[in-house]
């Protein structure tokens, strides 16, 4: 019986490592730094913008549905991004992040459900933003640590994936596409 429960606590263990060396929060911007089209967000993150979503549950399973339209306005290194959701349930979520970028590839942002200030970073095809996400109470007013990527691909469509955690564990996951609206 200890040989077995031996066992098993060194396949936790090991797995627990696997994941801390190898998850989606472990991504570096630096793995980044040599892959194409650059992504600069005055640039791919402004005038209007449509998006589509997923959100998935801690289980995996799909919890909610969306479309955006978004509109990015810069001004030199200084911008926004006003963002309107439309929730397959039927609800909708208005959000507008103000965004400063630094002559080294990094950025702060904030919004009024976001607490302290995001930061992210451009490298090369990817952008990583970390920040704490306070829901609505109708939502439960959890606050969330999200660290959220964007790959920007060859033909200008931006894949999203961010990933929710609470506590150190992940509750949620975003998968979604932008797009320049037509």
């Amino acid at each position: 019986m200890t040989y077995v429960l031996a066992a098993l606590a060194l396949t936790l263990v090991l797995w627990l490592a696997f994941r801390a060396r190898f998850s989606f929060r472990r991504q570096s911007p630096e793995t980044y730094a040599d892959t194409g089209p650059a992504f600069d967000i005055r640039r791919h993150l402004n005038g209007p913008i449509h998006c589509e979503g997923v959100i998935y549950g801690p289980l995996g399973t799909v919890t909610s549905r969306f479309t955006a339209d978004m509109q990015g306005e810069w001004a030199g290194a200084t911008g926004t991004l006003a963002e309107h959701f439309r929730y397959a349930g039927g609800g909708t979520q208005d959000r507008k992040w103000f965004l400063n970028v630094a002559n080294d590839g990094t950025f702060t942002a904030t919004a009024d459900d976001i607490i302290g200030t995001g930061r992210g970073v451009m490298s090369g095809a990817t952008v990583c933003m970390n920040y704490r996400l306070k829901l609505s109470d109708d939502a439960g007013g959890h606050v969330l640590d999200v660290t959220d990527w964007m790959y920007l691909m060859d033909n200008g469509v931006i894949m999203n994936r961010s990933e929710m955690r609470k506590y150190g564990l992940r509750v949620a996951e975003l998968v979604a596409t932008m797009r320049p609206a037509a």
